[in-house]
């Protein structure tokens, strides 16, 4: 046994590293479905539609249960019933009474309320420009 952990002592450390995988239920079956992938998480009811480019999920899961879950990977609440996965954020858009717009890649928009402001300063490691972009 020795012999064949030797033969391919690189392999694992070749391998390139990918973005987490999540196990859902789909129809009876499990089917794993790579974070990177999901662009935003929007409730419906008890359930939330995991949204892909590819097409939609719909889980039996609390959208408050979800965000934990993927706030280490990447995912912010922009609104109660929204999270985003912040690597397809393309634009902000300043809006009345507090409110911002959200583009992301696609063109696909959702509004971010005042109570998830905060949660928007954290898409970019650094803002450049002048002004402050969110008031404080």
């Amino acid at each position: 046994m020795t012999r064949s952990l030797e033969a391919f002592p690189t392999s694992q450390a070749s391998a390139k590293p990918q973005s987490p995988r999540v196990a859902i239920k789909v129809k009876g079956r499990i089917l794993f479905v790579d974070i990177g992938d999901v662009v935003a998480v929007q409730a419906e009811g008890n359930y939330v539609w995991l949204q892909r480019p590819s097409g939609s999920y719909l889980l039996r899961e609390s959208i408050s249960a979800v965000a934990e879950k993927l706030e280490p990977c990447g995912f912010i609440r922009i609104h109660r019933s929204v999270l985003v996965n912040s690597l397809f954020v393309d634009e902000i858009m300043p809006r009345s009474a507090g409110k911002y717009g959200i583009r992301l890649k696609g063109g696909k928009e959702y509004t971010a309320t005042r109570t998830y402001e905060k949660n928007l300063k954290s898409l970019a490691e650094f803002w450049i420009g002048t002004g402050a972009f969110f008031p404080d």
